[in-house]
């Protein structure tokens, strides 16, 4: 008998399943559940992730059409539309959130000491949303416009490793700044946003918390210079000024106008740290691509936030495995040999094309060790 585990269940031998299961016990979800466990229903879902299935019809034939595979992959029984439906619907969605964030927690401890393109002992946060646009019919409850339904997905990254700390799921109308106000600001932390979120009462509050933010001004932003400190204009910085508010008028710069409250740091890295707000937009085009947030298994509120915060695990679970194996390769290239090779009974490193068949024994067990 073959008894080696499918690509499938060495990647989820990662997750922590204690924590998992505090997470149900803690929200009640195996309540009068006789079949069809909370762990079944993420199992489900995290596959439909990290193969691109399009809807719960599409779930169901996959899996059905591996029928002889699920058991030694880790299901426990059939799986059809309707029970993973009712349980998208009923199943409290925060039992997937808490579990995505002991995740977070973990990969943030793993991504601790990588760089991100900036000589920052620091941490640095990037600050932004991005819609995701649904049907007003079928979901009536995510409010955006007249005719037509969104939802928020705010999210706070951490520049280390791209790991989002904090997500906050909204209907459309929210506005962004409004989500400062939700947020609590680390001692020396960097938080980096555009110019939507400008707000100089809300800024004034992370400065209390000492910690710093790196924003641009607007268009019609006027202020007064109070004195210039030397810069270096041959590296692209023109001046850095010590500024007062005045009030706001119409103005055509082509310059870059970078607001912070950090006067110790040189006014270059301040613009570099902008610069790297742009991985929290490569992390919205990645997660919006490759990842199942468009196509729903479900029109409630419940069920889009369960398959939203699965789908934010796969991507950090992802994020975990790379780290651990010490792959080389891109999330996105992982991915890509996970969706066809998840029924495999091969070594995970072999899977992945890491290493070549023969020298799997060569690995010691520390290497290859799934334990935290």
């Amino acid at each position: 008998m073959d008894t080696r585990q499918s690509v499938f269940a060495q990647v989820m031998e990662f997750l922590p399943r204690y924590d998992f299961q505090k997470c149900v016990q803690r929200y009640k979800g195996q309540y009068k559940i006789k079949s069809f466990s909370c762990w079944d229903q993420f199992l489900c879902i995290a596959f439909a992730q990290l193969t691109y299935r399009e809807s719960l019809r599409d779930i169901e034939a996959c899996l059905r059409s591996a029928q002889h595979h699920l058991y030694h992959i880790g299901f426990r029984g059939k799986v059809s539309r309707n029970t993973l439906a009712h349980a998208n619907e009923v199943r409290d969605w925060r039992i997937y959130a808490d579990f995505a964030q002991i995740l977070i927690g973990r990969a943030r401890h793993l991504y601790a000491n990588d760089s991100f393109g900036v000589e920052l002992d620091q941490t640095a946060y990037a600050l932004d949303s991005t819609l995701i646009d649904l049907c007003l019919s079928l979901f009536p409850w995510a409010k955006f416009r007249k005719r037509k339904g969104a939802i928020k997905l705010h999210t706070l990254l951490g520049l280390r490793g791209s790991i989002p700390s904090l997500i906050i799921i909204t209907h459309g109308k929210i506005h962004n700044v409004t989500i400062l106000d939700q947020l609590a600001f680390e001692p020396g932390a960097f938080y980096i946003f555009d110019r939507g979120y400008l707000d100089f009462a809300r800024l004034h509050k992370i400065h209390r918390a000492s910690g710093f933010f790196v924003t641009r001004a607007k268009n019609n932003f006027q202020f007064k210079r109070l004195y210039s400190q030397p810069v270096d204009k041959s590296q692209g910085v023109q001046c850095d000024q010590i500024i007062v508010l005045k009030g706001f008028y119409a103005t055509q710069k082509k310059w870059f106008v970078f607001l912070t409250n950090n006067f110790t740091l040189p006014a270059l890295t301040i613009a570099q740290l902008y610069q790297s707000r742009w991985q929290i937009e490569l992390f919205f085009k990645w997660i919006k691509q490759h990842l199942r947030i468009k196509a729903f298994y479900g029109t409630s509120d419940n069920a889009v936030k369960t398959q939203i915060w699965i789908a934010i695990t796969v991507y950090v679970l992802v994020a975990i495995v790379k780290k651990q194996l010490k792959l080389e390769k891109s999330l996105y290239t992982i991915l890509q040999i996970l969706s066809v090779t998840l029924f495999e009974k091969n070594p995970i490193l072999e899977a992945l094309g890491t290493v070549k068949p023969q020298e799997i024994k060569d690995i010691t067990s520390n290497q290859l060790n799934l334990c935290y």
